[in-house]
């Protein structure tokens, strides 16, 4: 599933205050930081979809002729969406989605994040929450 006219907001429960960039741990990418840099130097360029089989081709260190192939046998199974990406749950960063279903990054203390949530134009969304919610009814 992409959205479209869509922003996603960073996750209530992120314990960040401004955006964080992501960085590879042990000398690998994670799938935040490749996530951020497909989309950070790319904006509106990649669909959420792009960026997921990217991701994975990077992080599975995947070069292929059949790429057409691989893609199709990689989206048989869903996927989720970027309201549960690293990028918004931890890291500060809003996602937003163009009117193609491209993406965009926003430090979550811009001027553009703060238009987005007063737009009116796009739907807004929140990010994932990364812990559950504790049940407080107690009986």
């Amino acid at each position: 599933m992409s959205y479209k006219n869509t922003f996603i907001k960073i996750s209530e429960d992120s314990e960040v205050t401004s955006a964080v960039t992501p960085v590879p741990r042990n000398n690998k990418p994670t799938i935040a930081s490749i996530e951020f840099d497909l989309i950070r130097h790319n904006p509106y360029k990649y669909t959420e979809e792009d960026v997921q089989f990217q991701t994975y081709l990077i992080k599975n260190q995947i070069d292929s002729d059949s790429l057409d192939e691989i893609r199709k046998n990689f989206f048989q199974k869903s996927k989720a969406c970027f309201r549960a990406s690293p990028l918004v749950k931890k890291y500060g960063w809003g996602i937003h989605y163009d009117d193609e279903g491209k993406l965009a990054l926003y430090d979550v203390n811009s001027e553009e994040y703060e238009q987005f949530l007063h737009s009116g134009q796009i739907t807004l969304l929140n990010g994932m929450r990364s812990k559950r919610r504790e049940n407080n009814t107690h009986e």
